[in-house]
């Protein structure tokens, strides 16, 4: 049966993908044990066998779910095939972070993002090597949950409450990319009383500010909307904020632009 999305019906979104996330999760971990196979996009970036079957798992899913909603999913854009303009679809990245997961590093993610009218309304990142997942809005929360792989029993009422800070006297806490830092990254954060950074690769960055681990991501380089769209999601529920570098509204659908994203700055909550 068909989600009705514009009620409270999210939370039933997010029970019923808890298990594909699960299932996912442990597609991947197979994949990298075993011998792994990197090809190239035509930007250069690199992709696995893990990156396309973990797509497919999750569109089917989401088409049987909400077959009326369409889902911008990276790989198929990445391929050519450009969906219709909407003002609600999926933003799906089957696997951020694929660097990291060659690397054999547990910083990839699961990224499910929803989007009206620009805004990011929905979001499911899932750590599998980490067997962590943060969920929002679920029951008017940003929630985060133990999930091993292949775990299909889970529930997401086992998931605990999460929410940004503010701002330490000390300074900001600020977590950057592990593959992406640059000058444009350092200039923005010798601007700010950085006290600590945090190097984090994937979606994982927005999660570690919605978790109240962080106070502060700068990203001055390009990402693309299902980089984005899902953590962006959990860290406005938990109290945080996403703008772009000129403080303004950072917005989702840009079809023309082959949904590219500006530069941006992540924060948790208002120092007052």
């Amino acid at each position: 049966m068909e989600l009705d999305l514009s009620s409270e019906r999210l939370d039933d979104l997010a029970r019923r993908m808890l298990p594909v996330l699960a299932d996912v999760g442990a597609l991947q971990l197979r994949h990298r044990a075993g011998a792994l196979e990197v090809d190239r996009k035509a930007d250069a970036s690199p992709v696995t066998l893990a990156d396309s079957e973990s797509e497919e798992l999750i569109e089917q899913a989401l088409a049987r779910l909400c077959p009326a909603i369409p889902v911008v999913g990276e790989e198929r854009v990445s391929a050519g095939a450009m969906p219709p303009a909407a003002d609600r679809f999926f933003l799906v990245d089957p696997l951020d972070g694929t660097r990291e997961f060659i690397a054999g590093r547990d910083e990839f993610t699961v990224n499910i993002g929803l989007v009206e009218t620009g805004r990011p309304v929905f979001g499911m990142v899932y750590a599998p090597a980490r067997a962590e997942l943060f969920v929002a809005p679920y029951r008017g929360r940003a929630i985060r949950l133990e999930l091993a792989p292949g775990d299909r029993s889970a529930s997401l009422d086992a998931g605990m409450a999460i929410t940004a800070r503010r701002p330490g006297a000390a300074g900001l806490v600020a977590v950057a990319s592990r593959s992406h830092s640059d000058a444009a990254t350092e200039e923005i954060l010798a601007r700010h009383p950085v006290c600590e950074r945090v190097s984090a690769g994937s979606s994982l960055k927005f999660c570690l500010i919605a978790h109240g681990k962080a106070d502060f991501y700068p990203r001055p380089g390009r990402t693309m909307e299902w980089d984005t769209c899902a953590g962006h999601a959990v860290l406005e529920v938990a109290g945080g904020r996403v703008t772009t570098l000129d403080g303004l509204a950072f917005a989702y659908g840009k079809r023309e632009q082959g949904f590219a994203n500006p530069g941006f700055l992540a924060w948790g909550r208002t120092a007052t």
